[in-house]
């Protein structure tokens, strides 16, 4: 029977090529553009995308976190100016998200993790689901979002789980 971790491993490697692909292709001095005023600018959309497999970490090495306390300023995507910075985030979060799960276990995985919101408890489940749903499920949704901006931006759709336009 295969463990949580390997799975996670194994999702994260997965990922992981699709995910740099995307994220070389967004377009330098974009930052600011954004395809409605309730949408994320692209700067912040990406380095969203490029930081998300580092949630992995504080998942698993915190109990909590409160997104509104002072604290997590430091968990909050910080906007590149070049795609290089922004791929180097990416390797970083991917870096963190592999220690973090080669040093747990399948017995902490099941332990409670609470997304709190202004003191609010949002969301409290096992390590492994919020992992899976806030993670791993959430990546693929902003990436997708993201191959959006890219095309509205005239920039290259890489092939993600399937054939791109753009790669034949």
């Amino acid at each position: 029977m295969m463990k949580l971790i390997e799975l996670f491993l194994d999702q994260l490697k997965s990922e992981e090529n699709s995910t740099r692909r995307v994220l070389e292709r967004v377009p330098e001095g974009r930052n600011d553009w954004k395809p409605h005023e309730r949408s994320m600018p692209l700067g912040y959309l990406s380095a969203l995308v490029a930081g998300m497999p580092g949630w992995i970490e504080f998942m698993v090495n915190r109990d909590e976190l409160d997104i509104a306390s002072p604290g997590s300023a430091q968990f909050k995507p910080q906007v590149h100016a070049t795609n290089r910075e922004l791929i180097a985030a990416f390797e970083a979060s991917l870096a963190r998200a592999r220690a973090a799960l080669e040093a747990t276990s399948d017995d902490h995985l099941q332990k409670p993790w609470k997304f709190i919101v202004a003191g609010h408890v949002a969301d409290e489940r096992p390590r492994f689901m919020m992992i899976r749903d806030a993670v791993f499920s959430h990546m693929a949704h902003h990436r997708g979002q993201l191959t959006v901006y890219l095309r509205l931006n005239e920039a290259m759709v890489p092939a993600v789980y399937g054939p791109s336009a753009d790669e034949r």
